[in-house]
Parts: C-alpha cells; structure tokens; sequence
C-alpha cells in the first residue's frame, strides 16, 4: 500500500520565557492512500500543530516528513503553498465561506488559483455540490443556508479539485447532532470512493467513525486503535 503521509522522528519546539516546549516531540506516523484517520486529544495537547504540519501550513522544527513521497519537511513557503492548493482539500470548523459569495462561487474560488478556467471551474464546483446534496442550493448565499448546508459547500470547496489528502479540523464541532451525523455519512462516503482522510476531533463518538484513532497527549502519540 501507497504511504500518503510518513512522518518520522518529527518536533515542533517553541523557545519561551519559562524555556523551551515541546508541541509535537518526537512523533512517528505513516498514513495509508486511501486510510480514513482520526486524531483526538485534549486541548493542548499538540493536535492542532500535527494538523498545521500536515497541512504545510507550518514546518517542523525537526525530523521529516513526506507527503505523498515528497519531502516538505524544509520546503519553502511558496512551494508549501502550491503543494497546498494541488494536493490538499480542507474542512474547517467554522466554514470560512465568503458571505458576499453564493454556494457555487465559494466552490469555486480555490479553483481560480488552481489555473482553471471559467467552464471547466464552474462544472466542478456544480458537481461538488452535488455530491453533498445541495444541487437546489447553488445560488443560495452563506446567510441563506443551515450551519450543516454550510459546512457541506465547504466540504464541496475541499473536494472539488479531487485533492489526493482531506484534512478536517473538528468537522462538526459548530453543528448539532443530526448535522453533524450528516456530515460524518458525507465524510465516510468520500472515504469509501477512495478518498485519503485525516479529521481532528475532540468527540470520541465522532473519532471512532475513522478507520483508525490516534490519541496524542503532551506532544506524542500516546496511542493508535483500529476501529474497523
């Protein structure tokens, strides 16, 4: 099986007035192609900064890190940033729509940096819609639309270029329960199309919809659970 992540003997140190701390210390992680993955932890507890390596939205202090057998660990910004928008789709929190945007136009603005066109952009965003059921929405602005309607446009925003890796920092964690459950069978479908997925959560219940459950505390991993 194809490693989409392998990380190994990977820090992230800060230097701070009380001396020096260690958000990440020495972690080890290899993710599978096509491996649904969950990280869990208390606040604190170094999730977060995994998740901004993984994302190349940080670099690590040390160690190394490949994502899909390319070496980012010492990567400049720029190159972090086109590895970002060709490889990686991400779900946040809280959405990060623009209000002035409808639906299909917030789908499509990451397409913009990707280079492609007018038509072909428009297509993708519309089939992305689609595919979490919003194809009556399109048009519809962020105000207009339910939080979980608006945590599906950014799940098609995240997808519509088919990006090899999905990150989902607390998918649900703005949505009520039924909202969320919509969300997580969203989630679980894209995996089972093949869809590589590494989601950060703090709800046990929502972490053992994964794969597999990492749980790391105090900057290392303190545990992986195979849920299925």
């Amino acid at each position: 099986m194809k490693k989409m992540i392998e990380i190994s003997d990977l820090s992230k140190v800060y230097q701070t007035k009380g001396g020096t701390v260690y958000a990440l210390n020495h972690i080890h992680l290899s993710v599978d192609e096509g491996e649904f993955v969950s990280v869990t932890g208390q606040s604190g507890s170094g999730k977060s900064t995994l998740m901004n390596i993984l994302g190349c939205l940080d670099q690590p202090t040390a160690g190394t890190y490949y994502l899909d057998e390319i070496s980012v660990s010492s990567m400049r910004e720029s190159s972090l940033s086109n590895l970002r928008n060709y490889l990686i789709g991400f779900i946040f929190q809280s959405f990060y729509l623009i209000p002035s945007l409808n639906a299909i136009e917030n789908v499509e603005l990451p397409l913009v940096y990707r280079g492609i066109g007018k038509k072909a952009r428009h297509r993708l965003a519309e089939e992305a819609l689609c595919s979490v059921g919003l194809q009556n929405r399109l048009q519809h602005k962020p105000f207009e639309l339910s939080g979980g309607q608006q945590q599906r446009v950014a799940i098609a925003r995240a997808i519509a270029a088919s990006p090899k890796l999905i990150l989902a920092d607390e998918p649900t964690g703005n949505l009520d329960s039924r909202s969320g459950q919509e969300i997580m069978d969203i989630l679980k479908h894209l995996h089972q199309n093949g869809s590589t997925i590494i989601m950060i959560t703090h709800d046990p219940v929502v972490a053992r919809m994964a794969q597999r459950c990492i749980t790391i505390s105090d900057g290392k991993i303190q545990s992986t659970a195979v849920i299925r």
